[in-house]
């Protein structure tokens, strides 16, 4: 009889090794069901026990992105996420762009006065006379959630600045945090008893941030495997935060403006049109 092997998650827990984990893994980023089974059935062969998921998705990454590059990339969501930091001001700023793609005006690090008190809030988004208070809360950490003291904290902010003076009467507020990680259980039940709407992996169930970014194709720019963290921060400044706002540059231009070698934004570029199918 084969030995169980034994799984080591994000939060150093121990779980069976589960095939049908890895193939529908492999079948969420794009790939045929005979390749996600190939790929299931290797890693299966090769997994050892105490193996981590960390380890497993890079094996599994390496054999979509070498014959289906696309799929490789789409793969990589959940990391590409972990990526726009450390400081969480890109996931910020990604997150607006977002919002202004589905038709909102946005804005970014506004200091507000409330009844009381002035608070940092990450970013703004109004569509007509709706407008939702934010707070982005990024991490880089794997296996990390947001936690109830930030649903506390934000849902107390919100109501200061609402009993404020700043929004007009006839705008509708609303408070909304958005992170590139779950919720606990707990602010899940915090947030639906006092309305505050939440956007994280996924959550809502089948609406989660991931499924907004496949659905409508808002993929990060840290998808594209090119791209090296000191560049974050520069398409960060420019906004370019979207992996498809990279099909409308000229290598050439940009390059010389920011003083980079064309060849550093022409591979990002090539790597931008195969994910789109350009």
């Amino acid at each position: 009889m084969k030995k169980q092997i034994f799984v080591v998650n994000s939060q150093k827990e121990r779980e069976p090794f589960s095939f049908k984990k890895v193939y529908l893994s492999a079948l969420r980023a794009g790939a045929e069901s005979e390749l996600a089974k190939k790929i299931a059935g290797e890693i299966e062969k090769e997994a050892y026990d105490g193996i981590t998921t960390y380890e497993i998705f890079h094996k599994v990454q390496k054999m979509l992105y070498k014959d289906f590059p696309r799929e490789g990339m789409r793969f990589s969501l959940k990391e590409a996420m972990r990526k726009l930091g450390p400081s969480g001001f890109p996931f910020e700023k990604y997150v607006s762009a977002i919002f202004r793609i589905l038709g909102f005006e946005t804005e970014t690090n506004k200091r507000i006065l409330g009844k009381c008190v002035f608070h940092e809030i990450d970013f703004l988004a109004q569509k007509g006379k709706e407008i939702f208070v934010s707070e982005c809360k990024f991490h880089q950490l794997r296996g990390s959630k947001v936690d109830l003291k930030i649903a506390l904290s934000h849902y107390a902010r919100f109501l200061d600045l609402k009993s404020g003076s700043f929004f007009g009467k006839n705008l509708k507020i609303r408070p909304m945090i958005v992170t590139n990680t779950k919720f606990t259980s707990e602010v899940i039940k915090y947030a639906e008893c006092v309305k505050i709407n939440l956007l994280g992996w996924k959550y809502p169930l089948n609406r989660g941030l991931e499924y907004v970014i496949e659905s409508e194709k808002f993929y990060p720019i840290t998808i594209l495997p090119s791209l090296k963290g000191e560049l974050v921060e520069l398409f960060s400044r420019q906004k370019i935060m979207l992996a498809q706002d990279l099909l409308k540059i000229d290598p050439s231009v940009f390059s010389k403006k920011f003083g980079l070698e064309e060849k550093i934004i022409t591979n990002l570029k090539n790597e931008a049109e195969i994910l789109f199918g350009k």
